[in-house]
């Protein structure tokens, strides 16, 4: 019965035992290029990576724009205009905490 269920599901698309060998490359790249993620981060966080070119205080409250596999693709400071952002270029923006 439960070969049957795995082959079913094979089928479909993925088995169970078939994300067990996803390495971590390939896990990044699901959802790869659709899904991004959006979070909250400080001014400070991304100053190293922008410099001074932010020119505000370090505590301010931003929201960064994620491809699925980590990389950065934007920094808003507006969560709503974030995900409208990402939709406007026909992405679906997911919520991490």
């Amino acid at each position: 019965m439960q070969n049957d269920i795995e082959s079913e599901s094979r089928a479909q698309g993925w088995g169970v035992s078939d994300f067990r060998k996803l390495t971590a490359e390939t896990f990044a790249t699901i959802g790869m290029p659709n899904i991004v993620y959006v979070r909250e981060v400080s001014a400070s966080e991304i100053e190293t990576e922008l410099g001074s070119e932010l020119g505000i205080p370090a505590d301010t409250r931003l929201f960064a724009v994620h491809a699925a596999n980590g990389q950065r693709m934007a920094v808003l400071d507006d969560r709503d205009a974030a995900f409208a952002g990402a939709r406007q270029y026909d992405l679906e923006p997911v919520s991490v905490h």
